[in-house]
């Protein structure tokens, strides 16, 4: 099984890279980002600390929407290429009528659209991180960025010449091999524009690479990936125009699931946010034993009352989710006595002991300290109960792909490294979502009729 379905997807990658839809839009991308460098210069952003800045911003946000579209446009128009195309002229009929499995036949299918759209997309993430890496002309006194526009068009250019070198005397597929030589040579491009500067200086490769810008770029090929999927199996009963229609509709869908089902699941309102958070006994900084104190600032006086006694709830996220102490009981005793606070027989909590304005004071209470959590920190949300769940929502959400934890922009322009834990379960969830697809996909060709 392994091998045919290895088998299958070479064939379907090499056909995909001979779809002229292809190379049509990595050159279209390529012409967006320069067209962006030139015309993104009206956000008025700040100079802030961040591996982008001002302008800057939204020339990555403008660079990572366009090739986020066309990957999707791609998923959709391969895809139908590779599987309902052929299931409409019963070609599929030379593969299935031999010891071919229905659900290696389209297995193999995925990893060969995958492969091809995977070069195309790395392509127009190259070329964004070469538009990043010149920076939005804000004014008509801005220099060129002299290694960028040569190596930049050189790649590209010397791949079209490439191409109809051998398409002219070998009869070579022209677009395959464009998409195949132009991958190696803007990558070559991009390593040679880090190693030279603006001035045409010799610099470190770290001066101008930009890991976040990276690893943003990187979530977004596995939001792609799993449209990959999603196009896949829309296409094993659908025809063309219908399986882009599914995927532009999954598309907007995914990155209006947070607005439509997602803010409703978590239910919480936020007294207040964080500002500063200080260690109020020198000689208990860890916050983790029962009687510790720590002082809380809030950015804002709270926009209910806060008092002492009141139970203290935090959350990364403003509507309560995840939060990052478990539920407890509230705090009957009084605050203001050390005894009652670590009085034995009661449950570990965080609770309230001082309160002045945007000044709190905030003590572990209870027998032992609190397990789950972490101390409260910067940008932290307040809160004074527990988050309630909506189940029956939360399901829905969670069948519904959500990109947006591939999408990592937020994360880069407000200067907020992203953890490698992060970055894993975005690779789980893809994953997982792939696998479920994939499987629909199997379902659905299983009883279709391809003779």
């Amino acid at each position: 099984m392994i091998k045919q379905a290895i088998t299958i997807a070479k064939t379907t990658f090499l056909e995909s890279l001979r779809q002229p839809v292809l190379m049509i839009l990595i050159l279209l991308a390529a012409a967006l980002q320069a067209f962006a460098v030139a015309n993104t210069g009206f956000s008025m952003g700040m100079e802030t600390a961040t591996e982008v800045k001002g302008d800057n911003k939204l020339l990555l946000d403008v660079g990572l929407a366009t090739v986020f579209v066309c990957g999707t446009l791609l998923a959709g128009f391969i895809a139908t290429s590779a599987m309902s195309r052929e299931i409409e002229n019963k070609t599929v009929l030379t593969v299935v009528s031999k010891p071919v499995g229905r659900p290696t036949l389209v297995l193999g299918k995925f990893l060969g659209v995958s492969g091809s759209i995977l070069m195309a997309t790395l392509t127009m993430l190259l070329f964004l991180l070469l538009a990043i890496r010149h920076e939005v002309m804000q004014t008509a006194a801005d220099e060129l960025d002299g290694p960028v526009l040569t190596f930049g068009l050189s790649a590209m250019f010397l791949s079209l010449a490439i191409a109809t070198w051998c398409n002219f005397f070998y009869g070579w597929s022209f677009p395959q091999t464009v998409v195949i030589s132009i991958l190696p040579l803007t990558a070559l491009a991009y390593i040679l524009v880090l190693l030279v500067g603006k001035e045409w200086n010799i610099q470190p490769i770290s001066t101008d690479f930009k890991p976040q810008v990276t690893l943003a770029c990187a979530c977004l090929i596995l939001a792609i990936l799993v449209l990959c999927a999603i196009a896949v199996a829309a296409s094993t009963r659908l025809g063309q125009v219908m399986t882009i229609v599914v995927c532009i509709g999954v598309f907007l869908g995914a990155l209006l699931s947070n607005y439509v089902i997602g803010r409703h699941v978590f239910n919480n309102k936020p007294v207040g946010q964080i500002r500063e958070v200080t260690v109020v006994e020198s000689n208990k900084p860890d916050f983790k034993a029962p009687g510790d104190p720590l002082r809380v600032l809030l950015q804002m006086p709270p926009i209910k009352a806060i008092k002492p006694g009141d139970s203290f709830y935090y959350s990364s996220g403003p509507n309560g989710f995840p939060m990052l102490v478990p539920e407890f009981p509230a705090f009957t005793g009084d605050p203001t006595n050390l005894n009652d606070l670590i009085g034995s027989g009661t449950v570990g909590r965080i609770v309230v002991t001082e309160a002045r304005d945007r000044e709190l004071t905030i003590r572990i209470a209870g027998e032992s300290g609190i397990t789950r959590f972490r101390a409260p920190e910067p940008d932290d949300y307040v809160f004074l109960e527990p988050t309630k769940t909506n189940y029956a929502l939360l399901g829905a959400w969670g069948v519904i792909p959500n990109l947006h934890f591939f999408w990592l922009l937020d994360a880069v322009s407000q200067n907020r490294p992203v953890p490698f834990e992060y970055v894993a379960t975005a690779c789980a969830y893809a994953f997982a979502q792939i696998i479920a697809f994939i499987s629909l996909g199997i379902i659905l060709f299983q009883r279709r009729d391809v003779g």
